[in-house]
């Protein structure tokens, strides 16, 4: 990876200010997400006097001035509905809220604001407002959608209705934009817009033994244009998640305030470590300089998708990010990842493939960087025990044998080893069990 992740998040920060996509943008780039999930989230700035280029994969960017384009969308042309679409007084507080926040991004607008969508929730009052922008130009390539609007969610204040997040809506419909928001003082109120498609849904998610990620999905049942969801709180972490079916990453309905949650006061994701180690003899497997070849990432995302949170809405952590390259002994390449999401501890993933086939996912678990030894990971078949300690000496003995001298950082041990030395760098010495 050549992209700098805290100038790229400072550049759309810059230059979307208010216009916001969903948080996950970078590991989706590192992920290899498919071009239509980029375009969800940096057409977003297409709202502005000028999108700088931001190198994440490939172009995305204005190409005309945009000439004035009449085009069809249920966001502008369909009645109001919802249980307040009739309570005029309401529906005029939302529009002049809206009107108080388009002035302030400078965004020229035609025509009046409509209100999509007003309702009811636990957390009071809440509507969708869109509006028709004066020019609609070209935001992406190479598929050549067109701005057409602004739209946002209202939310229920002290003060009365309030703007959410701001997005630019595109004539791809509601595949391009955001679709829900989280409401209330706790954020404990998922509004969700109907959008004439089936949408699965789940409150919150736990990791398994192993690392993999477990949600349990269910239809969620519209009532006249949106859906009222009651869910935990969601002020400083966001635990639901949201897709089409089937679910997957790609299908992903993104939460328009979920950046807000997740990276309060403009906050950037935290910059951990890169930790890169190559172990002895990788070269019979990856050839010479394995670190330095092209990212593998088409190749081993797939074996990743039980650890992705698909459908969830995450910051990335700020413990190391560990990638280790080697091969085992019977000759396949090992390549080892890691995984973090906010807070949660960090997950290691080993992963295996012979000569030119995809890796599978061998071996998983959880890291922790204040333990002796962080990481250790059983390798199936009889290849191994993987273990890494930053900045430590290892060695391993069989039983009561004598001590095997292992290397620095990291190591490959035999598949009978029952115990490893890690001696920090001020000597100390501490004697860790394998185990089973």
């Amino acid at each position: 990876m050549t992209i700098n992740e805290s100038d790229v998040r400072a550049v759309l920060h810059r230059v979307t200010d208010d216009l916001t996509g969903p948080p996950t943008l970078l590991d989706d780039v590192r992920r290899g997400g498919r071009r239509r999930l980029l375009r969800r989230r940096v057409v977003l700035a297409a709202a502005c006097a000028a999108v700088l280029a931001v190198p994440v994969g490939g172009a995305l960017h204005l190409t005309d001035r945009g000439a004035t384009v009449e085009v069809a969308s249920p966001l502008f042309d369909e009645p109001t509905r919802g249980d307040l679409a009739g309570d005029e007084r309401y529906l005029r507080q939302a529009r002049e809220a809206w009107r108080q926040r388009a002035r302030a991004t400078g965004t020229y607008l035609r025509g009046d604001p409509h209100v999509v969508w007003a309702g009811n929730t636990p957390a009071g009052p809440a509507a969708y407002v869109a509006q028709r922008t004066l020019r609609n130009p070209v935001v992406s390539e190479p598929s050549g959608d067109r701005m057409i609007g602004l739209g946002g969610f209202v939310e229920p204040t002290a003060d009365g209705p309030r703007v959410m997040t701001v997005e630019t809506l595109t004539d791809a419909g509601t595949e391009g934009n955001s679709q829900a928001a989280l409401v209330g003082p706790q954020r404990d109120v998922l509004v969700l817009l109907d959008a004439g498609h089936p949408v699965e849904f789940s409150p919150t998610f736990r990791y398994a033994a192993d690392g993999r990620i477990e949600r349990t999905f269910q239809r969620v049942t519209f009532r006249d244009g949106a859906a009222v969801l009651p869910v935990p709180s969601q002020r400083h972490k966001v635990t639901v998640a949201l897709s089409r079916p089937p679910v997957s990453v790609e299908n992903t309905v993104h939460i328009s305030n979920a950046s807000q949650i997740l990276f309060p006061d403009g906050q950037d994701s935290p910059q951990p470590r890169q930790l890169v180690h190559t172990l002895p003899g990788a070269e019979r497997a990856w050839g010479p300089n394995p670190a330095g070849q092209a990212d593998p990432a088409a190749h081993y995302a797939d074996p990743l998708a039980a650890y992705i949170d698909a459908g969830g809405n995450h910051r990335g952590g700020d413990s190391p990010l560990f990638t280790l390259y080697g091969a085992t002994p019977d000759g396949r390449r090992l390549l080892l990842q890691t995984i973090q999401y906010d807070d949660d501890p960090a997950r290691v993933i080993a992963l295996l493939a012979r000569d030119g086939a995809p890796f599978q996912a061998a071996a998983s678990g959880f890291v922790d960087w204040q333990a002796p030894l962080p990481v250790r990971l059983r390798l199936p078949d009889g290849q191994g025990v993987l273990v890494a300690a930053e900045g430590a000496g290892l060695s391993y003995r069989i039983g009561s044998g004598r001590w095997q001298d292992a290397g620095r950082d990291a190591a490959l041990l035999p598949a009978d080893a029952t115990e490893v030395r890690v001696t920090a760098a001020g000597g100390e010495a501490v004697t860790v069990p394998v185990g089973r």
